[in-house]
């Protein structure tokens, strides 16, 4: 399987805006005299977040706004540099990344019997005791090492022989729950072990406990409302809302919580940092709680023509911030209308299985006759499953944004609804 490209292609500051960051510039990050470097990040303040393909330049976007300095993005992560304060303000606020790594150690690794002797070689005691639970998460491509459960399982007979040599008792592995996540990266026999900061995949808001048929990723969600630009100005509405990810998305960030807010109520995986600053963290978060700001009720809305979907929907977004202000019903999406100014954020069926081709077609044409004849003055963004699905809407997009959900590749497409609208362009638009 191949991973993220953790190899560093270009400078820091390579194709970036030539404008400060908000939290001030990273020039030189002074070394901390209490916590004398012992790793490959304390020595750099070098870090990797990892995304969705698609998501690259979004993510260094952002990286940047919350004071990092993000190198030319890779494969599906950006490199990027930051002081304490600017790695765990990512760490807590990201809405794109799906993981914020801190390298421990790169290495060469041509077999096990290296990649053991050299984990064997770290200061584990730093990070973990005997009643740390951990998990490794790992990922091999073009090595001599070509599986990723061995070279992970390699990596954990090197932390609990460590252990048993030294104290005489063992960490367990938790795989479910970790305290402390390793990341284990080999690509063509080249070896990056790194602390998970999250513990895990930072998707995984802590809202969504109950999910409906194939329910969409909460970074890309965040992703699709960062590209319609809604900021809570004025009306969003999901007519196909499923179990509300991307209403719960667009609260979250027009309301200024943090993606990790859930998260962070119990103790956050960052802590277990050797050099892990109370202090500062403390700080962030009360940097955090003071950009937030209520909004009214009934801005955010969604329906779906399912009365259980729409149960599951209310059930997840209770659990955020004053989620219950935002409004859910059971209606169909054919019989859209809202006003003007208002804003449009779907995710509509695909249609992928045998035999729903033609009732999707159909839901899309039926959808894009409601925008066009009811919806006068508003703009949709839909984020279609399938580019032959744009055409059906019977609209021609303003703007078509390539996206990956997993492993299907779609289209966000925007429609500006005039009261003057143009038929569709049947012809590829890229």
């Amino acid at each position: 399987m191949r991973g993220p490209e953790y190899t560093r292609d270009a400078g820091v500051g390579e194709g970036r805006s030539a404008a400060a960051p908000p939290y001030g510039k990273l020039a030189e990050i002074p070394p901390n005299p209490h916590h004398p470097p012992m790793f490959e990040y304390q020595q750099h303040r070098r870090f990797f977040a990892q995304c969705a393909q698609g998501l690259e330049d979004l993510l260094a976007e952002e990286l940047r706004e919350l004071g990092a300095e993000p190198e030319t993005p890779g494969r599906q992560g950006v490199g990027f540099l930051a002081d304490t304060a600017a790695l765990y303000r990512i760490v807590y606020r990201t809405r794109l990344a799906a993981r914020v790594l801190a390298p421990l150690i790169t290495f060469d690794c041509h077999s096990d019997r290296y990649l053991y002797t050299t984990a064997r070689k770290l200061d584990w005691d730093v990070l973990l005791t005997p009643a740390t639970t951990f998990a490794v998460d790992a990922t091999v491509s073009q090595s001599n090492l070509d599986h990723s459960q061995f070279a992970a399982q390699r990596l954990k007979d090197a932390i609990v022989d460590h252990f048993r040599e030294s104290t005489g008792s063992r960490p367990s592995v938790d795989r479910r729950a970790p305290q402390l996540l390793l990341n284990l990266h080999v690509r063509q026999n080249r070896a990056v072990i790194s602390l998970d900061l999250g513990g895990g995949a930072l998707h995984r808001r802590g809202y969504r406990t109950e999910a409906g048929e194939a329910p969409l990723q909460e970074t890309l969600a965040a992703a699709i409302v960062r590209l319609s630009g809604w900021d809570g100005e004025g009306p969003l509405h999901d007519p196909m809302c499923g179990s509300g990810t991307l209403l719960a998305e667009a609260w979250l960030s027009a309301s200024r919580i943090p993606a990790g807010w859930l998260r962070a109520q119990l103790a956050p995986p960052w802590a277990l940092l050797p050099d892990f600053d109370e202090q500062v963290w403390v700080e962030v978060r009360r940097e955090a709680a003071a950009l937030r700001r209520r909004l009214e009720p009934g801005l955010v809305s969604g329906a779906d023509l399912d009365r259980d979907v729409v149960k599951t929907a209310r059930a997840n977004l209770a659990k955020l911030p004053g989620g219950a202000a935002i409004g859910l019903g059971v209606a169909d999406a054919r019989d859209l209308a809202l006003p003007p100014g208002a804003t449009v954020l779907t995710n509509p069926p695909y249609g992928v299985r045998l035999g729903q081709r033609r009732e999707v077609e159909a839901l899309y044409k039926a959808f894009g006759d409601a925008l066009k004849r009811r919806c006068p003055g508003t703009t949709a963004w839909i984020l279609c499953g399938d580019t032959a699905l744009v055409g059906q809407l019977g609209l021609r997009p303003a703007k078509r944004v390539p996206l990956w959900n997993g492993g299907i590749e779609c289209r966000l497409v925007r429609l500006d609804l005039f009261s003057g609208f143009r038929k569709a362009d049947t012809r590829t638009q890229e």
